[in-house]
C-alpha cells in the first residue's frame, strides 16, 4: 500500500505549530489533519505506532518544537 504525500493541508497546520507557543517543548506529530502531542520521544514513538495502524494511508509528519531554554548542538 502506498502512502499519501505530505500536502499543503500538512504544510498548514505545521506552520500553525511552529508559531504557536503551546507547542514548545513537545514532540508534534500530524496526520489527517489532526494534531497530536507528546512529552517525551517514547510517548511520540506510541503515537506513531498508533497512528500506522489507525491511518495506514497516511504520512506522519514528526518534530519535535524546542522550548526557549533548549540548546541544540550540531557536530
Amino acid at each position: 500500500m502506498r502512502k499519501k504525500n505530505i500536502n499543503s493541508a500538512h504544510a498548514k497546520i505545521m506552520h500553525k505549530v511552529l508559531s504557536s507557543p503551546r507547542y514548545k517543548g513537545k514532540h508534534v506529530i500530524v496526520v489527517a489533519n489532526k494534531i497530536l502531542t507528546a512529552k517525551t520521544g517514547d510517548g511520540a514513538a506510541k503515537i506513531l505506532h498508533d497512528v500506522d495502524k489507525k491511518y495506514p494511508h497516511e504520512t506522519a509528519a514528526v518534530t519535535y518544537i524546542p522550548d526557549a531554554d533548549t540548546l541544540i548542538l550540531w557536530l
